[in-house]
Order: structure tokens, then C-alpha cells, then sequence
């Protein structure tokens, strides 16, 4: 056998081998990912999800993969994860000063709720995924309110601590608590967080809730929440119904906010002294040359008891009030 040949079938032998060794490729494949591209459809699911949820094309993607394209297990994948998430942050996050935050107040018909959740920073007080955590709060302590079975005859006034208000129910569904709310809201902005307190009144016919807000902003999704630094709530009674209470009531609140008075007095408390913290005996913050008493009264109401917050606020100022 010539060389030349001998060479050309050593060739051929190995060009066979090497064929033999190589899998052959199937003409279609499929893996857990291939549906995302599969179809304009797949890729409205995304957009949806993250519509819906507000997380991460990243994480959305990673759902709709693990629950084979079904929007609604995937949303709920999505929550387990961020709280699993979120606890965990929570827990690293725990030890941090929370100094910052926001008041949140929320009146419907004859009750008005107001609260206060703190976070590190106020960068993060202006995002809208902490507003929407006060929110919550807010609709969470009005639905706890709302449940309580009481007859009035005159007005009724409840104040939660932190642990008490961590346990409400975050909605009508009650599967949920404000707490596991907190974690999602610090899974997703990465700062410690707390539910500090919330207080709520209840009036019957022949009172009236004044409000006020420092720095107020209206809530981007529930027109009457009212978001600030400071809040107050003044509870007047008025034998009967008069025009323009919710420009005095909204006076009242801006002397309760600004002259911080420890109780409401009487109107026969003489000015100065130990008088200065008594509400109706302090100086109009409006009008220094009269007292609140002397402002009010001719109105034709009666201040009988109020709630005044400032975020951040030491516990042992609260505690004082």
C-alpha cells in the first residue's frame, strides 16, 4: 500500500471517531427559560408582574421561570421571597436609629386615625414605597377602629404602642400583618424601619375633629391620608352644627403642633406659670395678644381633649404626654 493512501485512510478513521464522539443536537429545545422568548404574550406576563409587584425585571423574570408562566403563583412567589428577604434584613438592620419617618392622618366620616412609622433617613421618607408602608399603617389602624363595638354617647380616644400595631391586620382579608408589611418595605429599601404608635378618636353627633398637618402632602393613591412631620388632632364639642369648623379645627391644630400644650386647662387658668403648658390658657399661636381660650370662645365650641405627634419624638417626651 502506498503512503499516500495509507495516510488518507488514517484521515478518514479519525474524521469518523471524532463524528462518532460528538451528541447529536435534537432539532428543538426547550428549558425553563425558553418561554420568556417564546412570545410577545410572555413578555406582557413580565411586564404585568412587575407592574403589579414593583420588583426587579431580574426577580420577575426568576418567578414566572419557577412557577411555568402562571401570574398570579408567580406574585406569590414573588412575597414569599422578598419576606423571607425582608426578615432577614430586618434582623441585621434591627440595632439602627430610626429618627426619621413620617405622620400619617387619615379621617373617614366620624373617626380619624394618626400614626407614625420611622425610618434612618429622610431620602427614604420620600419614597413612595415607605409612603405606601404608612398608608397601611394608617388604613390598618382605621380598620381596628372601625371594629371595636361601642355605643357613644360622648367621644372615644385609643392610643396602639409599637408592638400593638405590628400585629393589626394589614387589610379586610387578614392575611397578613403590619409587621410582615415592615419586612417587605425593608426588604425592598434596604434601611431599618419601626411602627412607633398610632392613636385614633371616634365622635358621636355634637362633637368635631380638628386636623392638622406640618408640611403636608397628600398620599399619591388615597386622597384623604395626609403625610407630614408633625400632626395633631383637636377634639371640640359644639351643640350644634356650625360653618367653617374645619378652618378652626385646622387652627387648633396648627397652635396644638406649635405650642406643644401637655393638657387642654380651662378657661379660668390666668395666663403664665404653670399655665403655659395648659392649652387655653397659652398664648394664640396666631395672635400672641390673646390667649386660645379667648380665641375660641366666641366660636361657640368647646376644646375638650387632644393628640399631638412629632416624628421622631424620644419615648420619654411621649411618655411625659
Amino acid at each position: 500500500m502506498s503512503l499516500l493512501r495509507s495516510l488518507r485512510l488514517f484521515l478518514d478513521a479519525r474524521t469518523a471517531g471524532s463524528l462518532r464522539l460528538q451528541s447529536p443536537q435534537p432539532r428543538h429545545t426547550f428549558h425553563a427559560a425558553s418561554w420568556l422568548s417564546a412570545s410577545s404574550s410572555s413578555k406582557e406576563l413580565l411586564m404585568k408582574l412587575r407592574q403589579k409587584t414593583g420588583y426587579s425585571f431580574v426577580n420577575c423574570k426568576k418567578a414566572l421561570e419557577t412557577c411555568g408562566g402562571d401570574l398570579k403563583k408567580a406574585e406569590i412567589w414573588l412575597h414569599k421571597q422578598a419576606q423571607k428577604e425582608g426578615w432577614s434584613k430586618a434582623t441585621k438592620l434591627s440595632g439602627r436609629k430610626t429618627k426619621e419617618g413620617l405622620i400619617g392622618l387619615l379621617q373617614e366620616g366620624n373617626t380619624t386615625v394618626l400614626v407614625e412609622v420611622n425610618c434612618e433617613t429622610d431620602f427614604v421618607s420620600r419614597n413612595l414605597k415607605f409612603q405606601q408602608l404608612v398608608q397601611q399603617v394608617a388604613l390598618g389602624t382605621m380598620l381596628h377602629c372601625r371594629s371595636l363595638k361601642d355605643q357613644l354617647s360622648t367621644y372615644s380616644k385609643g392610643f396602639l404602642n409599637s408592638s400593638e400595631l405590628s400585629g393589626l391586620p394589614a387589610g379586610p382579608d387578614r392575611e397578613r400583618s403590619l409587621k410582615d408589611q415592615l419586612a417587605l418595605a425593608i426588604g425592598k429599601l434596604g434601611e431599618n424601619m419601626t411602627l412607633k404608635r398610632a392613636a385614633w378618636v371616634k365622635v358621636p353627633s355634637g362633637f368635631y375633629v380638628g386636623s392638622y398637618v406640618h408640611g403636608a402632602m397628600h398620599s399619591p393613591s388615597l386622597h384623604n391620608l395626609v403625610l407630614g412631620k408633625y400632626g395633631a388632632l383637636v377634639i371640640c364639642e359644639t351643640p350644634e352644627q356650625k360653618a367653617n369648623l374645619e378652618d378652626l379645627g385646622r387652627r387648633l391644630g396648627q397652635h396644638v403642633v406649635g405650642m406643644a400644650p401637655l393638657s387642654v386647662g380651662s378657661l379660668d387658668d390666668e395666663p403664665g406659670g404653670e399655665a403655659e403648658t395648659k392649652m387655653l390658657s397659652q398664648p394664640y399661636l396666631l395672635d400672641p395678644s390673646i390667649t386660645l381660650g379667648q380665641y375660641v370662645q366666641p366660636h361657640g365650641v368647646s376644646v375638650v381633649d387632644f393628640v399631638r405627634f412629632e416624628c421622631g419624638e424620644l419615648e420619654e417626651a411621649i411618655e411625659a404626654e
